[in-house]
């Protein structure tokens, strides 16, 4: 079978394509209804509510489930997946913004004291609270029920 039609009908990749959209345009709800603003930006940032990296690896886990079996070798690598990007975005990535805002904090003082510092700042925003992260989850499941 060529490549590309097979890659149009591959309900999994659909699914987990189609739950991150979903997630990214909820960002873009969110910050539209908070801020009145519409951010484009949104669309294609990490961090924030709900995380699209959960809802990515939960609608993938789901199709894998449903189409190969719960019971399948291919559904545990894709929990397990699912369950390793959930924990790093809720821990490791979480903390390394927290990281960043410190810093940003840091050299923005130390910027008024040195001329010669440059001052361009680190993304903040590139981990999940465990509600994001829960949300994201929720988001590929329904994704995954629906496709």
């Amino acid at each position: 079978m060529p490549i590309y039609p097979g890659i149009l009908h591959n309900t999994i990749l659909f699914s987990a394509i189609a739950a991150w959209l979903v997630a990214q345009l909820i960002k873009v709800i969110i910050n539209f209804m908070v801020h009145r603003t519409f951010d484009i930006y949104f669309l294609m940032s990490s961090g924030g509510f709900p995380s699209s990296h959960s809802a990515t690896v939960s609608a993938v886990a789901l199709g894998v489930g449903k189409y190969y079996g719960w019971d399948s070798p291919i559904f545990a690598v894709a929990a397990v997946l699912a369950m390793i990007v959930m924990y790093d975005a809720a821990g490791v990535r979480r903390e390394a913004g927290k990281q960043a805002e410190v810093i940003n904090r840091l050299v923005a003082e130390l910027y008024h004291q040195l001329s010669n510092l440059s001052q361009e700042r680190l993304k903040e925003l590139i981990g999940h609270s465990p509600l994001e992260v829960f949300a994201g989850a929720i988001v590929g499941i329904i994704v995954g029920l629906i496709v």
